[in-house]
């Protein structure tokens, strides 16, 4: 079977392109990088959390802590141990994620794929209506305090629907091909006056 490495942070985003990499008929192992706050290439609210996910989903899971700019070699290094035959990344329309996923592909003689890439209609809105996401944190004008903690809609303006520029992130507590629903047990809002973030207090994995 074709076994590829799922950058996964959690999100809607992630979440679709292991679902996609499981149609497909692949062999996914969800890696996991937990960067330091505001880090242009990961997500970083409720990353801890990535591991009851791939509990939900029946997946293997790797998970690395990384300091400072070490991020991108730390995950050229875990994909290179994982003896992987491609890499499956949820980049959405940011340049920079995609050249520097493909660059790492590139070093390690493998493919890169990504599933979403400048898709804004389609099979994706049709997938994200059977997620059960919430906002875990909103950096951008016209998105408030309000939406923190609260269930995921796409947006309308001057914001790409998907938060794709970096204006939002997501976690993803059901889905269709989840075998178990995680329920939160609460959020940790913090809002600074222009963005702010919801870090689950506890959650656990619970019958459908």
């Amino acid at each position: 079977m074709f076994k590829i490495a799922c950058l996964f942070s959690g999100g809607k985003d992630s979440v679709f392109s292991a679902f996609w990499a499981m149609f497909s008929g692949w062999d996914p192992t969800l890696v996991t990088i937990k960067p330091e706050p505001y880090s242009m290439m990961f997500h970083h609210p409720n990353v801890e959390w990535t591991k009851l996910q791939a509990k939900a989903m029946r997946l293997p899971h790797v998970f690395m802590e990384t300091k400072g700019k070490d991020e991108l070699r730390v995950l050229e290094e875990t994909i290179g141990n994982l003896h992987v035959d491609g890499i499956v990344a949820g980049a959405l329309d940011s340049e920079y994620q995609r050249q520097r996923i493909e660059q790492i592909g590139e070093n390690l003689g493998l493919p890169t794929y990504n599933p979403l890439w400048r898709k804004r209609e389609g099979l994706y809105s049709e997938v994200m209506e059977y997620f059960e996401t919430y906002f875990t944190a909103v950096s951008a004008q016209g998105m408030g305090k309000e939406l923190l903690g609260k269930r995921f809609e796409l947006q309308k303006g001057d914001i790409h629907p998907f938060l794709e520029g970096g204006e939002g992130e997501t976690f993803v507590a059901d889905a269709p091909f989840f075998e178990k629903r995680i329920e939160i047990e609460g959020w940790n809002i913090e809002w600074d006056g222009v963005r702010g973030t919801a870090e689950i207090k506890n959650a656990r994995l619970v019958e459908k």
